[in-house]
Parts: structure tokens; C-alpha cells; sequence
């Protein structure tokens, strides 16, 4: 299992400050807000860094480190990615699960295996499950139209029952 999980990506420094731009990759901008620590790759080794301030602006996230007190100590951050480990994940809503849970879930459907989930792909609509049916590659939307149940503990994915997805 994974231990980090990436959130951001440092796109800029901004400002004279220390301060650094970046790229959410989360649904959630608020879960920036209340971020303590955080791990940051260098040369395939996270390193622990501390958040001192966190400032949205007009969408934007900008990101101030503990000992990064000036733009000239904040370039060597830019391209690098912003990992937190499960302790610090964002609690989602009821109902609502990471990608990190749902791959690699076994998939019923009529009572019987249907498959693995092997991917969640983004769109705009909804998420689509990519998933694999006996070496078959199946699309299924992420939508209460199609799924019954997940069980996140057990990584069981329980499509409704009917007609022939294929």
C-alpha cells in the first residue's frame, strides 16, 4: 500500500516571501487550510516539510514553508510534487471515496465476479470505472444509476443488477 498520497504540485514561486504557487490536485481547496506537514520528493526520497501559512486568492493556493524565507530559497521547490501521508488525508463526505480505495476492487454484479477495477478515469459528468472483465476492458460510469454498494474495508464494488453492460 501506499504511504504518501499526492495532493499538489509546486508550479511557481510568488512573491518575495518564500511564498510558492501551487497546482491542487484535490476536489477540496479547503484541505489546504489546516495542513501541518507535508513530504516533498527529492531524488525519490520524500522529505518532511513544514506548512507556516496557507493563503487562497482568487484561486490560487499559495504555500509558505518553515526555513523558505525568501523567492531565491523557494525555486529549488518548483516542478516538485506535495504528498501527505494517510494520517493527513482530507476526510471526505459520506458516500465518497479516493481513487487509491476503489482500484484494485473486486466487482459483483448479478451475484456472481464481474471483475477488478483497475483505473478511475476523470471526466467532467462523473468518474468512469475502467474494469477489468476476464481481459475485457469495460467503462462503467461512476454513477448511482449503475453502482449498488462499495465497501471501502473490504474493496468490494457491488454494480446494480439488469440488462448487459457490454
Amino acid at each position: 500500500m501506499n504511504d504518501y498520497f499526492l495532493i499538489a504540485k509546486v508550479i511557481s514561486v510568488y512573491g518575495r516571501d518564500g511564498y510558492v504557487s501551487v497546482r491542487s490536485y484535490s476536489d477540496f481547496p479547503e484541505r489546504f487550510d489546516d495542513l501541518g506537514k507535508v513530504y516533498i520528493d527529492f531524488f525519490d526520497d520524500k522529505k518532511e516539510f513544514f506548512v507556516e501559512n496557507v493563503i487562497r486568492n482568487k484561486g490560487s493556493i499559495l504555500v509558505k514553508f518553515r526555513n523558505f524565507d525568501n523567492d531565491e530559497e523557494s525555486k529549488i521547490l518548483i516542478e516538485k510534487e506535495i504528498f501527505v501521508d494517510k494520517e493527513n488525508l482530507y476526510k471526505l463526505p459520506e458516500g465518497q471515496f479516493y481513487i487509491h480505495d476503489l482500484i484494485g476492487s473486486t466487482v459483483y454484479r448479478n451475484n456472481e465476479l464481474f471483475g477488478i477495477l483497475k483505473d478511475v478515469l476523470p471526466y467532467p459528468a462523473n468518474d468512469v470505472y475502467v474494469i477489468d472483465a476476464n481481459g475485457s476492458e469495460i467503462l462503467i460510469p461512476a454513477s448511482f444509476e449503475f453502482i449498488e454498494s462499495f465497501d471501502p474495508e473490504m474493496k468490494i464494488l457491488i454494480l446494480k443488477p439488469g440488462g448487459n453492460l457490454y
